[in-house]
């Protein structure tokens, strides 16, 4: 279970409130988290080595080996190496994945198994053994014992005879948290749960507003929500908003467009057009939308993405985070105490 974003940068915002040490806006803090978690990841390498030297025991929940591959887990997963012909001076060779098995990208941490039709594993050797074992029939190698090199981020494999099939197991490196929001009336900044995605577009209070290229005059004075798209010039579908039209009856005007559910496979400068009789009281014109790159996840400052270590390293975390603002708090209880009055605080906004 992956820890809060949200959770933590407002616990992190108390503590610097109650020290008496400022600020910290979302882009501050989403570098700084994106720092504090690539530190924490890269130290489970470094724990579990130590931890292999040292007698475990077996007991639920108390192996520290089992634990920290546990964490590890988040990370570890598997995809095919593209095969790259030869052309000079560059020799045949594969190149690490950047997709895993489910096709997401990725960015390849540390390279695992590498395997052939996910039955042999390959050999890695260094330069000077990779090519001397091929000088001789008895240890060159073999579709049965194939070896691979690793230089430049390129895998050559022996024999030559493979030229597909070659699956690697790997530790991807972890997403950058990011703590996204919108802009309150009154400048505060608000966050945004939607899960980031830097080609969906952004859904909230007005994110279409700005883009209307088209508003008709006829309508009434109503707000409609659940209005779904009645053409487009892309490919996207499910695009569904909200519209609200100002104005005296049958001359109102459209003054809000915001989304509530942002559909797929839209592009900056698509056309979105929206019925007239879907909104403002069923008659007058269409609404025409025309997408900008302002209303993308990747453009703007809407979509969060969570902190992907365990839950477990959520105090850790937030000390971290602390100490690279200049605070540092010796007594952990202290986290546990401010997340528990950011959670009153929250449950006592919605009541």
């Amino acid at each position: 279970m992956a820890i809060n974003v949200n959770t933590v940068y407002k616990t992190v915002l108390l503590i610097l409130n109650k020290e008496e040490r400022g600020y910290v806006t979302p882009d501050e803090f989403n570098k700084i988290a994106a720092q504090v978690q690539l530190e924490t990841f890269e130290q489970y390498g470094e724990d579990l080595n130590q931890q292999l030297r040292i007698p475990q025991t077996d007991t639920d929940y108390a192996d520290r080996v089992a634990a920290i591959d546990e964490h590890l887990s988040i990370f570890k997963t598997s995809g095919p190496a593209a095969y790259v012909a030869a052309a000079a001076p560059t020799p045949a060779h594969f190149t690490l994945p950047t997709t895993d098995v489910f096709n997401n990208t990725v960015e390849l941490y540390r390279l695992g198994v590498v395997n052939y039709k996910e039955q042999v594993e390959l050999q890695r050797l260094q330069r000077m053994d990779f090519y001397n074992i091929q000088k001789s029939p008895l240890t060159k190698s073999t579709e049965t014992f194939p070896t691979y090199l690793l230089e430049n981020e390129r895998l050559f494999v022996k024999p030559d005879t493979i030229i597909n099939n070659i699956n690697c197991d790997f530790l991807r490196k972890p997403i950058d948290p990011r703590w996204g929001y919108s802009i309150g009336t009154v400048g505060q900044y608000v966050y945004d749960p939607t899960v980031y995605g830097p080609l969906l577009l952004n859904t909230g209070t007005g994110t279409l507003t700005s883009s209307i290229s088209t508003n008709p005059t006829d309508k009434n004075p109503v707000t409609t929500t659940g209005v779904v798209q009645s053409g487009t010039s892309g490919i996207g579908v499910g695009l569904t908003v909200s519209i609200t039209t100002i104005g005296a009856a049958a001359a109102a005007t459209v003054t809000d467009v915001s989304i509530t559910s942002a559909g797929t496979g839209y592009a900056s400068t698509d056309t979105v057009t929206f019925s007239g009789a879907s909104f403002g009281g069923g008659v007058g014109g269409n609404l025409e939308i025309t997408l900008q790159d302002s209303n993308f996840n990747s453009n703007s400052t809407y979509g969060s993405t969570q902190i992907e270590l365990d839950v477990s390293e959520q105090t850790s975390f937030i000390l971290k985070t602390l100490f690279y603002f200049g605070v540092v708090v010796k007594d952990p209880q202290i986290i546990q105490v401010a997340a528990s009055q950011i959670q009153q605080e929250e449950n006592n906004s919605k009541r």
